[in-house]
């Protein structure tokens, strides 16, 4: 069972933002789903400022499961840092 709290910040647009969001859903995990490019304003300003501070180039996705930072789909990373055993 997957065990954390997870935050993933995506673009709508982005390919590798769905496929995180897909893992995350497949693996049973609880988590918030940001889509940056649908904020606006000063909302829009704080969320780029917290993912600025986890990633400085400001990519996505950007996932925060408990204090460990994720940028990019990386499966097998994702799945460490919720407790779940790969399958290798």
């Amino acid at each position: 069972m997957a065990t954390g709290k997870a935050v993933l910040y995506a673009l709508s647009t982005c390919s590798h933002c769905k496929s995180t969001k897909n893992l995350l859903s497949e693996c049973n995990v609880e988590y918030d789903y940001i889509e940056v490019d649908d904020l606006e304003g000063e909302e829009r300003k704080a969320i780029l400022a917290d993912i600025r501070e986890m990633n400085p180039r400001c990519s996505f996705p950007t996932v925060k499961i408990n204090e460990t930072v994720i940028v990019g789909y990386k499966e097998k990373q994702i799945k460490e840092a919720l407790g779940i055993k790969n399958e290798d």
